[in-house]
């Protein structure tokens, strides 16, 4: 292992490109743990209900259906995906966007997530290098992707993900290779907690109306353990900007009332993995620019 970390070190665009080539595999499962995750933890609560409040009923067992198993098949004619017509974009491009079999449209959905994972993985290997930084920033984006696009298809942030990565971040900061302390990581993750929290129960108080879920407080709660209370204004305030922006913006297309809810957490996570890179360059650039 040694000698394949020093030789990344020598040759950084091979790292690059290992990085790259994992993240793209990666990019597939989380298409995968995006679909399943949510119908999973919804049997999982249809069947917790039907055994508190149904228990005299007989009770039909369900298929069995897990992130592995059924394998992953064609949504109109049902026919199973063959390992060659699996290959992380590839496949998608030599298919032509179209199932084998029926020529249902497959959605550009799928290797686009799966690119975005490869670019994303990619940049943080190049700034990174081959670290145990990098391998954690790295596990984190891979785990806010599967997040981002969970909250935009089910508006949910499933605790299944969001705590084992404050958990990881938390021991992190136990490592040579922390952003920041032990205390600034149990500190950072309180102040992401509670700020979102008093934000949902002020708005709460005075509309009536959930603002926000609690997942978007376990998220920013992961980012605040990772850099810290420091950077917590930065991140709320860029999720804010942009989700405004893009989620006004989408609503205008659809033709919805502005009302209407929006995923709030792929804005947290997109302003949180800026945060990650740049976020010191960003915050002094800033201050620069106020002259302080």
């Amino acid at each position: 292992m040694m000698e394949l970390v020093s030789l990344w070190q020598q040759m950084p665009w091979l790292f690059v490109g290992c990085v790259a080539a994992l993240s793209l595999v990666i990019g597939s499962f989380l298409n995968v743990l995006i679909y399943r995750l949510p119908i999973m933890m919804e049997r999982e609560w249809q069947s917790e209900f039907q055994a508190y409040f149904q228990a005299n009923q007989s009770q039909v067992t369900p298929e069995r259906f897990n992130l592995a198993v059924p394998r992953s098949a064609c949504p109109k004619c049902q026919h199973p995906i063959a390992a060659y017509d699996n290959i992380p974009v590839l496949s998608w491009l030599a298919l032509r966007g179209r199932c084998r079999h029926c020529q249902t449209a497959i959605s550009v959905r799928y290797p686009a997530i799966e690119l975005l994972t490869a670019v994303l993985s990619a940049s943080i290997a190049w700034q990174q290098g081959p670290t145990l930084t990098a391998a954690l920033l790295i596990l984190l984006t891979w785990g806010l992707i599967a997040l981002s696009f969970i909250d935009i298809d089910k508006m949910l942030l499933p605790d299944q993900l969001t705590f084992p990565l404050l958990w990881l971040v938390l021991l992190f900061s136990l490592s040579a290779g922390a952003l920041v302390t032990p205390a600034q990581a149990i500190i950072g993750a309180a102040a992401g907690y509670l700020s979102l929290w008093s934000v949902y129960w002020a708005f709460k108080l005075l509309t009536g109306k959930e603002g926000m879920g609690y997942g978007d407080f376990k998220l920013l709660a992961i980012f605040g353990a990772l850099l810290g209370w420091q950077q917590l204004p930065l991140i709320i305030l860029l999720s804010s900007l942009v989700g405004a922006v893009i989620g006004m913006s989408m609503l205008a297309i659809q033709g919805k009332d502005k009302a209407t809810p929006i995923p709030f957490g792929p804005y947290i996570a997109a302003a949180g993995w800026i945060a990650m890179l740049w976020g010191e360059h960003l915050t002094g650039a800033y201050l620069r620019y106020l002259g302080l």
